[in-house]
């Protein structure tokens, strides 16, 4: 449904533009090359300028009508408050708990200048290789 009236409002811009177009400007505009060139001759000059200027404003006001009936029915699919995007990622990445840093190790009396002797760690037997 709101797919529907998302390509129905897109269809009426454009129309809205082509009609915006049309018209009599202070300098002529698009109109004598364009679209109301035929129709002046089949409807006269005045009519075709308020048939242009009630296209205009009937195809403002279906594109507002489509644009609020755009957000009520996007609000009544959704619960809760409609949320962009990023603040979705932004909601659903947990950041990683940062390591701990190594405790400082307290200076050994009378140790000097020798570094503090670390625990030998254990021989590590070399892997057998298969006999081929």
């Amino acid at each position: 449904m709101y797919t529907a009236i998302i390509v129905l409002a897109l269809f009426v811009c454009l129309l809205l533009a082509l009609v915006v177009l049309a018209q009599n400007s202070k300098g002529g505009g698009l109109s004598s090359n364009f679209a109301a060139g035929g129709t002046a001759q089949l409807m006269g000059v005045k009519r075709t300028g308020d048939l242009l200027e009630r296209l205009t404003w009937g195809f403002a006001i279906s594109l507002i009508v489509l644009s609020l009936a755009s957000h009520v029915v996007l609000s009544g699919q959704t619960t809760g408050p409609t949320r962009s995007v990023n603040q979705q990622k932004a909601l659903e990445t947990r950041i990683p708990a940062a390591p701990a840093a190594p405790a400082p190790q307290a200076p050994v009396p009378g140790a000097g200048t020798q570094p503090a002797a670390t625990p030998a760690a254990p021989a590590q037997q070399p892997a057998a290789t298969p006999a081929q």
